[in-house]
């Protein structure tokens, strides 16, 4: 896999886990306003999202088990980052939005 190819990959996870992050942060702002429906939606909407940026990243990983050997690019990292932060947004979003319907029901 030469630089461009890494370089798109890299690009693809930020797409992914941007939209993911994005997602999560609205399904917390939908349960603020009580919207429970809408936030279980978006969480679901940032789950895809993740799924995708994972596909991206499972395919490096393979390739690398494969033999493949990388100059990884800043870039990559960057990317890497993104997408275990939002990951981490995600489930925190999701335990927030289960303790708002908590609360609403008590």
């Amino acid at each position: 896999m030469n630089k461009e190819e890494l370089y798109s990959i890299s690009f693809q996870l930020i797409l992914h886990s941007g939209n993911a992050r994005s997602l999560a942060m609205e399904a917390l702002q939908d349960a603020r306003n009580k919207d429970y429906e809408q936030a279980d939606q978006k969480i679901k909407e940032s789950e895809n999202e993740l799924l995708q940026a994972h596909k991206f990243q499972t395919q490096l990983i393979q390739r690398e088990a494969g033999g493949d050997k990388y100059d990884i690019p800043i870039l990559l990292v960057h990317a890497q980052d993104h997408l275990m932060t939002a990951m981490t947004v995600k489930d925190m979003a999701i335990e927030i939005i289960e303790l708002r319907k908590e609360k609403s029901i008590n």
